[in-house]
């Protein structure tokens, strides 16, 4: 493959006024105005400098962003057009030139921007790979830093994190196994937002190339990316993010720090890059039982990805008691199964019992032959069901009170407390499209402005598009029900005993198996129209943009998932009618419960469908992403350069074409969608199925490791992005988990049999003697004499077809028991809201201090400016008045700002900016 390099190392001198007399030029990326070097054979691009290092050419300066276009081969930019015209089509050639005309003007106004460029290109036989590396300078970073209100260091201090876990086993003096050292801690700091006059007073500020973190200065440059308009604005032709959508550019994205993989021969733990350091001790199979080093992941991917890991390994960890708890349940339902009195008398009744066919083509069964189903129903039907149902109710009350907690504990250390309601900035497109300005309420800042009526009037037609997708999701399950019937129908006819006797078995597996099928198609025609309903909505900021299109989609999926489960636990077998008038579906009689009873049932759906999404996304996540990457590099390489360079061996690969053959990072959406469902399925069915919390703990296991592997070495680095907390899944998660309780009242009210047991006990017998005989109930006499034969079925009916007393009597003990349940579990649940603090005590004590000490530091230091202002004011340099302390808002007189003693609880986000730090070995 060839290699070219251009370079535009001094972009101010391209900027110029257009030679027409039109206007002025932004630059060129022309082949006149650049210099332009070929590096065709190995042994050229060997003395190519620092190839391997993420700079330029010249070694020194850093590739900040990287903007990647694909194009054929013999199609080279800035070409006349004859090479290229004959090859193509009419339409394509059109569309190329469009692109090559975006192109040309979104580069330009990049260097307009200030923006160093160096491009090269790899080309092989049937494409040319361009890559432009983009370089902000010096003065770019700190004007777009004040811009972005980017908070920098005043002073370091140790890192004082920690898990309660490890405070536990240090005061007990034991081992910590979870304990592992990290090296190249990142330090925590006193932080204020950067004012470029002064920028003495930050830490570091003396050495240009490491005052700025590389997280930083990706935001700087995708903030210029996201923002630098190709065309016409209204018409929403603005930021990379359009160009990539439109296939102008294929990739953006900034550099990994290198190469994840330690050399053979090891590397001191402080000469380790962050990217390493991440795989060493986060990012390996052999670390599942080590703590995330959450500090180190939030400096190289940004307090966003962070928080997602953070509340991620929080959720599985508190998934452990849940599961041990489940576990414990389910093996006293293997004691009760072995000994269960009406198990017995099942399976010792023979042919005592004659059921009614289950179809209108069924035979006649004996309830003998449903002996392993109904030992198998009682593992998951009995006592211990009540007691998990209210302990995972309170336990998921308490897992989210405790949650926000960290949350704002991360919040506090992360600086990003105030992130939403005052550092977030409107998004490039709703700035770009918004059609009036308004002044934002609270930093009174005059910003772009969309009339909310506008907005909601376009929320409630998106809406109608939403409910016709969840119609489209009831018409599957409808149909899915249907199946069931139909299958059920034709494996009876089978004319096989096996078969027969598995009819209903098989056609409830094989239902849950399509109803997954269907489910995964529909959420990826969804996701597309919530992606297009959203833009259309004009969100002011990326996190309000998220959250409506988190909203639409859990929406879709809860429905999309939930209702085939919902179906089986409070539909299924509650409008089948009695012998002699069944009721019908389409001409279709409608579904029985199966011979174990629906619960049995539930957790088999569940299985299906919770441990199969797992499954299936988990060889996804290992496998796809391998494949994708190994077809990336087949069609990126031809055989013959692979050929030169495996017999060479000198040419060292460029940072930016190894960074090019990973994956895009696609954002988090996909996996918080995954573990809410997950959350869903062991909150709001768990009384069917108690072994559904450890089955989530050993997926989130392999789940926690398998994403730092695809974000550390699969994934392209992603932008680095702040976040407040979890965004609207938190709320989510509280709707869940009071659906949960409600659920679980009903699934034990109506599907579990618990209540007919103990109404039995109370009013017949204590041993259950007769249970069986005291749920089934005789054919109508009309029925036994058309088809000569006396037959029984599940319900409590009297031989007309009737309810009886029996059946009243145990609704009213259904309904009292659910209002019983849900009042107790909320009134628990309230009482550990308001026992628990959302923020704890010490990070409340730990920010008033802060306050205070940055106020009493504020008015200490008033009395000496005022002093040095009256004795220097003609040498000092003077503190503009718009200078404010972050954080408290006030604002100090013009006087020069003397050294001042650094108290020890000074704030992170109040801290007042002192003068003469020296510059500290930790600066980002």
């Amino acid at each position: 493959m060839q290699r070219k390099k251009i370079r535009a190392d001094d972009h101010a001198s391209l900027i110029g006024e257009e030679q027409n007399g039109k206007g002025p030029s932004y630059g060129s990326l022309s082949q006149a105005s650049i210099e332009i070097s070929e590096l065709s054979e190995p042994s050229q691009v060997a003395h190519v400098p620092q190839i391997s290092a993420n700079v330029f050419s010249d070694g020194r300066t850093k590739i900040d962003f990287v903007l990647v276009w694909e194009a054929d081969s013999q199609e080279q930019e800035g070409q006349t057009e004859e090479a290229s015209a004959e090859s193509k089509r009419p339409r394509q050639q059109r569309a190329s030139d469009v692109h090559r005309t975006w192109r040309k003007k979104f580069l330009n106004k990049l260097q307009a921007a200030g923006l160093c460029i160096e491009k090269h290109v790899a080309q092989n036989e049937k494409k040319a790979v361009h890559y432009v590396l983009l370089n902000a300078p010096w003065s770019v970073l700190c004007y777009y830093a004040e811009d972005l209100r980017l908070r920098l260091p005043l002073q370091a201090l140790p890192n004082q994190a920690s898990n309660w876990s490890d405070r536990v086993a240090k005061r007990l003096r034991i081992p910590n196994i979870l304990y592992e050292e990290v090296p190249n801690v990142p330090l925590d700091y006193y932080t204020c937002h950067f004012k470029a006059n002064k920028l003495a007073w930050f830490l570091g500020s003396n050495d240009k190339n490491t005052f700025f973190s590389s997280t930083q200065r990706h935001r700087i440059l995708y903030e210029i990316l996201a923002t630098t308009p190709y065309g016409h604005l209204k018409e929403g032709q603005i930021g990379v993010d359009r160009l990539l959508s439109e296939d102008v550019f294929t990739a953006a994205f900034p550099l990994h720090d290198g190469p994840f993989e330690v050399p053979s021969g090891g590397l001191a733990p402080h000469s380790l890059n962050e990217r390493q350091v991440l795989f060493q001790s986060w990012a390996r199979w052999k670390k599942w039982n080590r703590y995330q080093p959450l500090d180190h992941i939030r400096r190289y991917f940004g307090e966003k990805i962070a928080l997602y890991f953070a509340w991620l390994g929080f959720y599985t960890g508190w998934l452990l008691p849940a599961a041990v708890v489940g576990t414990l349940v389910f093996i006293v339902g293997i004691f009760l199964m072995l000994t269960d009195i009406p198990a017995q008398e099942i399976c010792e009744s023979e042919d005592l019992y004659q059921m009614c066919p289950l179809c209108k083509e069924c035979p006649y069964w004996n309830l003998s032959s449903i002996c392993s189903m109904f030992k198998a129903g009682r593992l998951f039907d009995h006592g211990g069901t009540i007691f998990f149902s209210i302990f995972m109710s309170l336990w998921a009350v308490t897992f989210l009170e405790y949650w926000k907690r960290m949350n704002a504990s991360l919040a506090h250390r992360w600086d990003c407390s105030d992130f939403e309601d005052i550092e977030e900035r409107p998004r490039p497109q709703f700035t770009a499209m918004a059609p009036m300005t308004m002044e934002n309420p609270i930093t009174g800042v005059e910003e772009p402005y969309f009339p909310q009526r506008n907005r909601v009037n376009r929320v409630m037609a998106g809406s109608m598009a939403i409910i016709m997708m969840i119609a489209v999701v009831v018409m599957f399950l409808i149909s899915i029900i249907l199946y069931r019937a139909i299958i059920s129908i034709l494996v009876s006819r089978s004319g096989s005993f096996l078969f027969v006797a598995s009819a209903s078995r098989i056609a409830s597996l094989t239902g849950s198996v399509v109803n997954l099928i269907f489910i995964l198609i529909l959420s990826k025609i969804y996701i597309a129209l919530a992606h297009f309903l959203t833009r259309w909505e004009m969100h002011r900021t990326q996190t309000k943009y998220e959250d409506a299109f988190t909203f639409k989609v859990f929406v879709f999926q809860f429905v999309n998932f939930y209702s085939s489960p919902i179906y089986i636990a409070f539909f299924k077998g509650r409008f089948v009618g009695y012998p002699g008038h069944y009721r019908t579906l389409l001409g279709i009689r409608n579904e029985e419960c199966g011979a174990g009873g629906c619960l049995i049932e539930l957790a088999q759906e569940l299985l299906v469908i919770m441990v199969g999404k797992q499954v299936i996304n988990n060889v996804q996540e290992i496998v796809l992403p391998k494949l994708k990457r190994w077809w990336q590099k087949h069609e990126l390489y031809s055989k013959k350069r692979q050929r030169k360079e495996a017999q060479s061996g000198l040419v060292p690969q460029a940072p930016w074409e190894s960074n090019y053959e990973l994956l895009v990072c696609e954002g988090l959406f996909d996996e918080y969608l995954e573990m809410v469902l997950q959350f869903g399925f062991i909150t709001i069915f768990v009384a069917a199925c108690p072994l559904a919390p450890l089955f989530a703990l050993l997926n989130n296991w392999v789940e926690i490791r398998l994403d730092a592997q695809k974000f550390v070495c699969e994934y392209r680095r992603p932008v680095a992005e702040r976040a407040q907390g979890i965004g609207i899944w938190f709320y989510i998660l509280e709707v869940i988990t009071h659906l949960a309780v409600i659920s679980n009242a009903f699934l034990i009210a109506f599907t579990s049999d618990f209540l007919p047991r103990l109404y039995y006990q109370y009013t017949h017998a204590p041993d259950l003697l007769g249970y069986v005989n005291f749920t089934l109930a005789y054919a109508p006499r009309h029925f036994a004499s058309q088809h000569n034969v006396t037959c029984r079925y599940r319900a409590y009916r009297e031989e007309s077809g009737k309810y009886s007393l029996t059946y009243w009597n145990l609704l009213a003990i259904r309904l009292g028991f659910i209002i019983v349940f849900e009042h107790v579990v909320f009134f628990i649940a309230r009482m550990i809201d308001l026992l628990v603090p959302d923020i704890p005590e010490s990070l409340e004590i730990k920010v008033k201090r802060e306050r205070y000490l940055a106020k009493q530091a504020l008015a200490e230091n008033k009395v000496l400016f005022e002093k040095e202002a009256r004795t220097a004011s003609s040498t000092t340099e003077t503190m503009p008045k718009d200078w404010e302390l972050d954080g408290l808002h006030e604002k100090q007189e013009p006087t020069q700002l003397p050294k001042t003693t650094t108290h020890a609880g000074a704030s992170k986000s109040d801290m007042h900016p002192q003068p003469h730090f020296e510059p500290h070995a930790g600066t980002p």
